[in-house]
């Protein structure tokens, strides 16, 4: 990695020094600065009187360090990196082949249940395994993210990601199902590492006016990965009874799925970086100044779950998702129950769904940038997934494949298009925490809801067909649009943003600077 050369205080061995207040009238406190609630509650601002409320000023005169960062920085500066972008795209890339190997067994559930001779309640754990994994081990991670920092997270999920593709390819004989369960934990280990980066990476690396669509490209590889999963496992693994030639189809996409892991681990230690030399918006800077190294990591989540609208979002998220988990894997069951022999086609219909939603989720960032209409963009989703879902539901078993493929992909623009603004929306509400665990907690509540609609689920399909299961959905679907019109936008980011506005338009080069004004919050006590 190529450091980003210091500044000249640095260089000296001086520290930088701060205006004197007496001095320089302009220090005064700003009234925007105490109105603002994010800066008022935050408890590393009680616990420091000492520290001022403008950013630059407060890292100055304390050497505020960051994880991955060599020494102060001058948070007075504002500009976004060229760097930003590659960061992004390679996370998106390696997330995508993380998504793939979490839906490539249930994309052709019969075919794996046949090879290994397993129930299809066994190839569904290859899934669950992954919402399972991600529950105990979610505040740990994000301990780390925030101890560590983003690089160190990305090279370990990266590297259990590679690790996991490579272990599936000791399981290419009947009897070893168990090896290629144990690769499966590996990746879903892995995921716990991805899930949680897509807010974190676009607050640190990308402007106010970019923030949302960063998170929409960095979720879009996601959905990338089970679009390509649904897609590819039916073309390169077909229904065959000879089990010999079935075990070299299998083997062929492990070594691709393999060998594109181990690339895109390289490409993580070559490109990714902790962070940008100076903070890309007004929010991220004030964020930075108001870290405090002996803050509470157990007081930073009670403070998150007294949130009440944040709480509300927990909830709302876990139920959306977790419908898509379930959706997604028994999709496969769902659609051979009607359509027999149509494997290939259940894995488009599933790709529809997802392209679907990767385009709905482009359009929800791009839109939330435009008009920052968090509340209102998602409640409007969230009514239009239930309809999806309702029209889905009453369509699948009319015998006409082309209208499943239509109704599967209206749900599916709207169903996983969501997934990004209930990131987004869950930084606004809890800024200037940790976006590594307020996104981490949803994540936590759509892989519980995910485990528990996957089973119920199941069971009901089995027992009463797919409409009861499908409606059981829509009941949940329904709870969380109620819920969402509850949720408060109290958009504390932007709130952050508009009290000083950046100078720089999106996208500017980054030779071009801009400083933010000062402003104090108290005189040093």
């Amino acid at each position: 990695m190529v450091n980003e050369e210091p500044n000249q205080q640095e260089r000296n061995g001086t520290p930088s020094q701060t205006s004197d207040l007496g001095e320089n009238p302009s220090l005064l406190a700003h009234p925007s600065v105490s109105a603002h609630p994010s800066v008022s509650i935050h408890p590393s601002v009680s616990a420091h009187p000492s520290s001022s409320a403008h950013p630059s000023s407060l890292a100055q005169a304390s050497g505020l360090a960051h994880p991955g960062s060599s020494g102060p920085e001058d948070l007075s500066v504002i500009k976004v990196s060229k760097r930003r972008w590659a960061v992004v795209l390679v996370f998106s890339c390696y997330s995508m082949c993380n998504a793939f190997q979490w839906i490539q067994y249930s994309s052709i559930n019969n075919i794996f249940m046949n090879f290994y001779g397993v129930s299809a309640f066994a190839i569904d754990w290859l899934s669950m395994c992954y919402m399972l994994t991600y529950i105990p081990l979610l505040l740990p991670v994000a301990w780390l993210l925030e101890k560590f920092g983003l690089r160190t997270i990305a090279l370990t999920g990266s590297t259990l990601n590679c690790l996991g593709a490579w272990v599936k390819l000791g399981s290419l004989k009947p009897h070893l199902f168990p090896v290629t369960m144990l690769g499966q934990v590996i990746c879903s280990v892995a995921q716990v590492f991805i899930l949680g980066m897509p807010s974190r990476i676009a607050s640190v690396w990308f402007g106010a006016n970019e923030v949302s669509t960063a998170c929409s490209v960095a979720v879009f590889g996601n959905q990338l990965g089970i679009a390509i999963g649904f897609l590819v496992p039916p073309v390169l693994v077909p229904n065959i009874k000879d089990q010999d030639k079935l075990a070299y189809h299998i083997s062929i996409m492990f070594y691709i799925i393999a060998g594109v892991a181990t690339l895109l681990f390289i490409l993580v230690i070559i490109v990714f970086k902790e962070k940008p030399k100076h903070p890309p918006s007004r929010a991220q800077s004030l964020s930075y100044a108001l870290a405090s190294p002996d803050a509470s990591y157990l007081s930073s989540i009670v403070r998150l779950f007294k949130n009440l609208n944040f709480v509300l979002l927990i909830i709302t998220y876990g139920l959306n998702a977790g419908a898509f988990y379930a959706l997604s894997t028994l999709l496969n069951r769902m659609v051979i129950l009607h359509y027999p022999g149509e494997e290939v086609n259940a894995g488009r219909i599933g790709l529809t769904i997802v392209i679907a939603g990767m385009l709905g989720a482009m359009i929800s960032g791009i839109w939330l940038d435009r008009t920052k209409t968090y509340k209102e963009t998602t409640l409007v989703v969230y009514i239009m997934t239930l309809v999806g879902m309702v029209v889905y539901t009453l369509t699948l078993n009319l015998g006409h494949l082309w209208v499943v493929f239509v109704t599967a992909g209206a749900m599916g623009f709207f169903m996983t298009g969501y997934l990004p603004l209930g990131f987004e929306f869950a930084v606004e509400l809890t800024y200037p925490e940790s976006e590594g665990m307020s996104s981490g907690l949803l994540n936590m509540s759509a892989q519980v809801f995910g485990i528990i609609f996957t089973i119920s689920q199941g069971q009901i399909i089995d027992n009463y067909g797919t409409r009861p299961g499908n409606i059981f959905l829509c009941v949940f679907l329904a709870l969380g649009a109620v819920l969402t019109a509850f949720i408060r936008a109290d958009l504390r980011r932007q709130n952050a943003n508009k009290e000083t506005p950046e100078n720089n338009p999106p996208g500017e080069d980054e030779s071009k600077t801009s400083k933010a004004p000062t402003s104090v919050l108290e005189e040093h006590l």
